[in-house]
């Protein structure tokens, strides 16, 4: 996932009984877009109005914060210390995003709450700094308050009606309602995630996930299946397949999954993995022999 900054780990534990742990529900933590200024634009500009160059600013913001993320703070927070309303909700969310860059995360989520407090009535800023707050939240490893984050979100991306944000703050909920012990909740919300981006292959992947977890492993195997349909090579499907298929008393479709698996990239963790479970299930069974073919010879 491009806007991710941490990577989408797949560590599964032991195949030893349904209801394992196995894939925990990644947390990705978004970036806002890359949107740099055209060569030269910041040393050419002059005085600012809020009107004149809207957005202008907050763009060459999270470029700055892109490229060095303590110069990037620097110049978010010269910026607050003048800025109001909207304009400090912008400041607020580059300063979040230059702090997520460094891996302060309750930096960003304090950065980002507060940037949301000055967003006024703008509900698209609103449900960014919802889910970015939420997103920081999580990498934090604080799901309380990222789903209080989230749920603001989703309220605000709910009103815009926009599929395109409501399906990333469906998952993100869903991973911290997982973390929270919620798993009837986390279904709904991966549902919700699968209704606003049918063609995406990660909640049905997170769905599969944890409905394998729950012990249902023919839903789960319905959903996986969905998850290659719309990703048909992919490291992180083909080892929850396994997993599920080796729940489900086929060991030889879990190793061919498997085996998939190390193909793709051979040097991945998730490969790793993969080998691993490999290794439990020992080496590939010899054909059996029909009675009597071994001492058959040759007709005279």
């Amino acid at each position: 996932m491009a806007s991710a900054l941490l990577p989408l780990a797949a560590q599964v534990g032991p195949f030893t009984a349904p209801g394992t742990i196995g894939t925990p529900l990644p947390e990705p933590v978004a970036r806002p877009p890359r949107a740099r200024p055209p060569a030269g634009a910041a040393k050419a500009a002059g005085p600012r109005t809020a009107k004149a160059d809207d957005g202008a600013r907050l763009r060459e913001c999270l470029a700055a914060a892109d490229d060095d993320p303590e110069a990037g703070a620097d110049q978010a927070q010269a910026w607050l210390a003048t800025a109001k309303g909207h304009e400090a909700a912008e400041a607020g969310l580059c300063l979040g995003t230059a702090r997520s860059h460094d891996e302060d995360w309750s930096g960003a989520e304090q950065a980002f709450l507060a940037a949301l407090d000055s967003a006024g009535s703008d509900r698209l800023l609103r449900a960014r700094l919802g889910a970015m707050a939420g997103n920081a939240a999580l990498a934090a490893g604080s799901p309380e308050r990222a789903l209080t984050a989230l749920d603001t979100a989703r309220t605000e991306a709910k009103g815009l009606a926009d599929p395109a944000m409501i399906a990333p703050i469906a998952l993100d909920r869903a991973r911290a309602l997982v973390a929270l012990g919620r798993l009837v909740e986390a279904g709904a919300a991966l549902g919700e995630a699968r209704t606003a981006a049918p063609g995406d292959s990660e909640p049905w992947l997170l769905s599969a996930t944890l409905a394998r977890r729950q012990g249902r492993l023919a839903e789960a195997q319905a959903l996986i299946e969905r998850a290659a349909d719309l990703r048909p090579v992919d490291p992180d499907i083909g080892l929850e397949a396994g997993v599920i298929a080796m729940l489900a008393g086929r060991p030889e479709a879990a190793r061919k999954s498997w085996e998939s698996v190390v193909a793709i990239g051979a040097d991945s963790q998730t490969a790793a993995t993969a080998r691993g479970y490999l290794a439990q299930l020992g080496p590939t069974p010899a054909p059996a022999t029909r009675p009597g073919a071994a001492a058959a010879g040759p007709k005279p």
